[in-house]
C-alpha cells in the first residue's frame, strides 16, 4: 500500500530557462519523500546516529512524464517493492494535485550500511520484518 511521503509547491525559483521545474527540484522532492518513507519504518536520524548506521542510494531511475510550473502542488506516494537482507527497493510516484496526473516516478535501491566501517550491513530483523510486511511487488503483465 502506498504511503503519502511528500506534499509541496513549485515555486518560481524552481523554474529553469526552459520555463518549467528544473530536474534538481524533482530530485530534491523525491529525496525528501525517501527520508519520510524510511522514517515510517524506524530508519530515521535518531536510529542512524545511535546505531552508527546509514542508508545510501545505489540506484535511481527517474521517469519524467509531464512538466511542472509555478504554483503547481504535488504529492508523492511511495510504494515498497522489495526488501533483502541489506537493501530496500521502492518507487515514488509524483502527482499533480488536485488532478492526480502522474508527473514523474523514481525507482530507487537503497543499501543499509555501517557508517563506522563504511560497508553494507544487514537491516535489523524488526525493521526488515516491518518492511517485508509492507512490500507490494510489481506485477509483471508478461507472467501467466
Amino acid at each position: 500500500m502506498p504511503l503519502k511521503t511528500f506534499v509541496g509547491v513549485v515555486y518560481p525559483q524552481f523554474i529553469d530557462h526552459m520555463g518549467h521545474m528544473n530536474v534538481q527540484y524533482y530530485a530534491s522532492m523525491f529525496d525528501q519523500a525517501t527520508w519520510a518513507f524510511l522514517s515510517e519504518f524506524g530508519i530515521d536520524a535518531y536510529y542512524m546516529k545511535t546505531n552508527h548506521r546509514g542508508m545510501a542510494a545505489v540506484s535511481q531511475q527517474t521517469k519524467y512524464r509531464l512538466e511542472l510550473f509555478p504554483g503547481d502542488v504535488v504529492e508523492i506516494q511511495t510504494r515498497l517493492l522489495e526488501v533483502t537482507e541489506k537493501t530496500i527497493r521502492f518507487i515514488h510516484t509524483m502527482r499533480r494535485r488536485p488532478s492526480g496526473q502522474t508527473i514523474a516516478s523514481s525507482e530507487l535501491v537503497g543499501v543499509h550500511y555501517d557508517t563506522a566501517n563504511h560497508k553494507a550491513c544487514p537491516l535489523p530483523h524488526r525493521i526488515r520484518k516491518e518492511l517485508s510486511a509492507a512490500a507490494t511487488p510489481r506485477i509483471d503483465p508478461n507472467r501467466g
